[in-house]
């Protein structure tokens, strides 16, 4: 995202997109790559509502939010952009509030990597992992990363 101090985000948590849907895919390839026809799209707030539930100490994905969305609504698989999107909404969103933070830092990108698109970056999101006692690798040489490791096993069960 850019320009994040001139947008409200608060109001995007909250604005009405049509959200919760399904949508019935028909395109081979995605049919194919995630597994079926009933792709799921939920409202940025119920990213928000299900990353408060994650405590300190533990973690979640993108991916572990996305597969809970879809078996909680009987859906195949829940839409991979708007799930990024949503995520990142929701870490932006409680950066704006005084108070009623949502920790977002425990939501993780794919493989436990930290997402640089959150407030502050990845230098923020490690200091408060840090502070939770997760350790954070640094991956690369020229393309770097950082990652939770063991977070596998600091996973919080969303269902």
């Amino acid at each position: 995202m850019a320009n994040e101090e001139q947008k409200d985000f608060n109001a995007m948590l909250h604005r009405d997109n049509g959200m919760p849907k399904i949508q019935i895919v028909t395109d081979e390839k995605t049919i194919e790559k995630y597994g079926g026809t009933r792709m799921y799209f939920a409202p940025p707030a119920d990213y928000d509502a299900v990353m408060r539930t994650i405590p300190r100490g533990k973690l979640t994905t993108v991916g572990e939010l996305r597969a809970f969305f879809a078996w909680k609504n009987g859906a195949d698989f829940t839409d991979p952009i708007t799930a990024g999107i949503f995520v990142s909404i929701a870490a932006w969103a409680s950066e704006q509030r005084a108070d009623n933070k949502t920790p977002y830092w425990r939501t993780l990108k794919a493989g436990g990597e930290l997402n640089p698109k959150f407030p502050g970056g990845v230098e923020a999101q490690r200091a408060r992992l840090e502070a939770e006692g997760h350790i954070i690798l640094q991956r690369g040489r020229t393309n770097i990363k950082y990652y939770v490791q063991g977070y596998e096993k600091a996973l919080f069960s969303l269902k």
